[in-house]
């Protein structure tokens, strides 16, 4: 079997049902997480539907990159480049505000929650999409995250339009990323360590 190989196949397939406004369960750099593109504001309103969340409550977005990070925020703090570059597990940063989301990732103060993963499968999904990824755990609001498959509800599988082979998820931490925000003028304040 090559790595490689599966992971390229999949992400195919996973970007086109995306691409459609289906909604995924895959693993990610810290635990299995629901995604759908995060521009897309009916697949944003599914993912909050099939969650049972509060439609208040905002979304982590995963972006591929710095490039693609910098078309979602209208700034991009020098603290934030500090903190990517020396980050040592999933950092997730609050930038103050995001652009081009659909309105169900966007705070109501404007600020969007990113972040740049590690993960191969997740990050080459991304670069396939060309879009930033919405993410949350492959949960009902208020459970526990699953950090293996074997974990996740089955009623989550069976209402997803498509769900990630178990043996990409090699490299998920199974823990929650960290989580700072950060402001324009460099300030920061740490949510989760």
């Amino acid at each position: 079997m090559n790595k490689d190989n599966d992971i390229f196949r999949h992400t195919e397939t996973a970007a086109e049902v995306l691409r459609k406004g289906g909604i995924i369960l895959y693993p990610t750099d810290t635990v299995w997480g629901i995604g759908c593109d995060a521009c897309n504001e009916k697949a944003v309103e599914k993912v909050t539907v099939l969650k049972n969340r509060p439609a208040v409550k905002n979304y982590i977005i995963l972006a591929a990159d710095l490039n693609m990070l910098a078309r979602y925020v209208v700034q991009i703090p020098d603290i934030a480049y500090d903190l990517i570059s020396v980050a040592n597990k999933p950092l997730t940063i609050v930038y103050p505000q995001g652009i081009n989301l659909a309105p169900g990732v966007i705070a109501a103060d404007g600020s969007v929650a990113i972040r740049i993963p590690a993960h191969p499968f997740c990050r080459a999904l991304i670069k396939k999409l060309k879009r930033p990824l919405l993410s949350t755990s492959a949960n009902i609001s208020g459970s526990g995250s699953p950090a293996r498959y074997e974990a996740i509800d089955k009623e989550l599988i069976r209402m997803a339009d498509w769900t990630s082979p178990p043996f990409l998820e090699e490299g998920t931490t199974g823990k929650p990323s960290s989580i700072i925000r950060v402001g324009s003028q460099n300030e920061i304040e740490i949510i989760r360590p």
